[in-house]
């Protein structure tokens, strides 16, 4: 369950940890024989190409435009990379965040300044979520630097820093490539840290620099053996100490994973001490998929006023919980509404642990701590015992009525039952958050979505960057009107990478998650013919199939020929919703965000 990154060589530690792992059956693509620095092949841009191949990206999203086109010319000469052209650059961004996702590494290249303050958004998202993306840029010629001349794709000023400046808040590293001599260092310090760090890096590479020979570059380049990070001991020593003093006295504790188990690969330490300590186990939202749903003592996700039935009333009355890679923010504790006391709370982040109001230990590795920990501590299923004697099953939503207007609940139930381990589930920001969030995942389903950052039109570039990495999951893209009119137009670059996943675009008029926070004109958005625009976009191009639903009836028939006869095209599924049927658990996360944005000023 832990992600992985690329072929990579390893350092392994006393301990079992490694500072990079592999991905379970890739391979490197570098080819062993030394290029001689004659040929033409020994340049910057074959250099970059190895280095992304070698990494585990196989596929790099990408925009022309005349800064970065002789370096496009590299990337595609490349055996084992792929150039996936997109429509645009924040898509391609989202693609690259997608890519990541499943490979656990992505990449994009697009253009200087008009292309790199296009993709930035995308970019701070993915940092938002702790995702090693490597965003190339192709720069201005190393000529101009320092010459006091303007440049097109800019903004008139002969300083080249602007775009520098904006993705220094964004990125973890920055390299500006405009000489040879420290081309290789630059390049390879970026994406090494992209690594270890698990945020995005950015890297310009001078327009004119791609195609010339360098020494430097003359041979393949070295794999990357990045150093593992360690636990300071003796201070692992003492917060397992603390922690399991703390716990063990607990008459019913409990215990959520986050979605920061992600970027510190502790899936699996986390499951381990869920089976050493009996304790009922939750998911925040964003951590949903991280933690396997089919464990015997899973209880749902914990979300204050809006988790799954019963599970918030089990972790709310313990008397002790462990929150492990947590996120507070607003929107995941609804408006700042948790019924959680810190005094009660061990909460594990991905280096250090803090116990109840104290103390905190530093310098500590969230998986060897769980793991240390899981030795340590005295079974309890109290928690869970508690949960099964009140858990009532989850009823079913009333059967529709021959040819009734379809609910948004049924249509749900119905994505419910085309789970498996052959899929993976891309949520959109909006009540596609909640519905999603509801479904039960089996062993093996993938699922994203972007909470943190909640950037809406972000699932289509998922998509494509999710479905182009894990080619053995068929995605199934949950998506609303008014973030599918954001980014739309990538649903093309679906088709020309022959992708087959399943959109199923709900149309109900607006920017419903909007609506329930603070409603207005504003959120009435134009309606498009949806599945006449996807049918434009497929031009008799490629594998596609598009129908829109009003019914179940015609929602059944549509699943069946999805998964059926047309399981091999994209299958873009408009249904037609009421513009107020919204899950319940909106109304109520709504209603408190909204008190949470509108608290007036405290008094001076």
């Amino acid at each position: 369950m832990d992600t992985k990154i690329g072929a990579l060589d390893v350092v392994a530690t006393p301990n079992g940890n490694i500072g990079c792992p592999p991905k379970t059956g890739a391979t490197c693509c570098i080819q062993s024989s030394a290029v001689p620095f004659n040929s033409g092949e020994a340049t910057l841009g074959r250099h970059l190409a190895r280095r992304l191949v070698q990494v585990g990206v196989s596929d790099v999203f990408s925009v022309p435009g005349d800064f970065n086109l002789t370096l496009l010319d590299h990337l595609i000469a490349e055996p084992g990379l792929n150039l996936v052209g997109c429509c645009n650059e924040l898509n391609a961004g989202y693609a690259a965040d997608g890519y990541a996702r499943s490979r656990g590494v992505g990449a994009c290249v697009v253009t200087f300044t008009v292309g790199g303050l296009s993709v930035l958004n995308a970019i701070a998202g993915a940092y938002s979520e702790n995702l090693p993306l490597i965003c190339i840029v192709g720069g201005p010629n190393s000529n101009d630097y320092g010459t006091n001349r303007i440049l097109h794709h800019t903004i008139g000023l002969p300083d080249f820093s602007q775009e520098l400046r904006c993705f220094q808040t964004v990125t973890c590293y920055q390299a500006v490539v405009n000489n040879l001599d420290d081309a290789h260092e630059l390049i390879d310090t970026a994406i090494s840290t992209a690594l270890k760090e698990s945020k995005p890096v950015y890297i310009s590479i001078g327009c004119n620099l791609a195609a010339i020979p360098h020494p430097t570059f003359s041979r393949d380049p070295v794999p990357f053996s990045l150093a593992p990070k360690l636990s300071n001991k003796m201070g692992l020593e003492a917060a397992v100490e603390a922690a399991a003093d703390f716990l063990n006295k607990a008459v019913k504790p409990v215990m959520v994973g986050g979605p920061k188990l992600r970027v510190s690969r502790a899936c699996e330490a986390f499951v381990e001490l869920a089976d050493a300590s009996g304790y009922a186990l939750a998911v925040s939202p964003a951590g949903k998929w991280l933690v396997p749903e089919h464990h015997p003592r899973f209880i749902g996700t914990y979300w204050g006023a809006v988790s799954t039935a019963f599970c918030a009333e089990i972790v709310e009355s313990a008397d002790a919980y462990i929150f492990a890679g947590p996120i507070f923010n607003d929107y995941s504790s609804v408006g700042y509404s948790l019924l959680l006391k810190k005094e009660k709370a061990l909460v594990v982040h991905p280096d250090r642990v803090v116990i109840g109001n104290g103390p905190t230990f530093g310098c500590i590795l969230m998986k060897d701590f769980l793991q240390a920990l899981a030795k340590r501590l005295k079974k309890n299923t109290t928690a869970y015992e508690n949960y099964h004697r009140i858990f009532v099953p989850e009823g079913h939503p009333p059967k529709c009525a021959p040819m009734e207007p379809l609910r948004v609940n049924v249509l749900f139930e119905h994505i419910q039952k085309m789970l498996s381990s052959d899929t993976a589930v891309i949520a959109e920001t909006g009540d596609s958050w909640f519905n999603c969030q509801k479904l039960k995942l089996p062993q093996g389903c993938g699922y994203e979505f972007q909470m943190q950052y909640g950037s809406i039109g972000w699932s289509v570039g998922a998509t494509l960057g999710y479905a182009q990495a894990a080619t053995d999951k068929r995605v199934i893209a949950c998506i609303g009107d008014g973030s599918f009119q954001v980014t739309a137009q990538d649903v093309s670059t679906m088709l020309r990478c022959g992708q087959n996943p399943i959109i199923f675009l709900i149309n109900n008029g607006g920017y419903t998650i909007e609506v329930e926070i603070h409603d207005g004109p504003y959120n009435v958005i134009k309606n498009w013919n949806y599945t006449g625009l996807v049918d434009a976009i497929h031009n008799g191009q490629g594998k596609c199939w598009t129908t829109k639903v009003v019914c179940e009836e015609e929602l059944i028939e549509a699943i069946e020929t999805a998964t059926g006869a047309k399981k091999d095209c994209l299958c873009f599924i408009e249904v037609v919703a009421h513009k107020d049927d919204t899950s319940k658990e909106l109304l109520e996360w709504g209603s408190r965000v909204s008190a949470a944005n509108s608290r007036p000023p405290n008094p001076q």
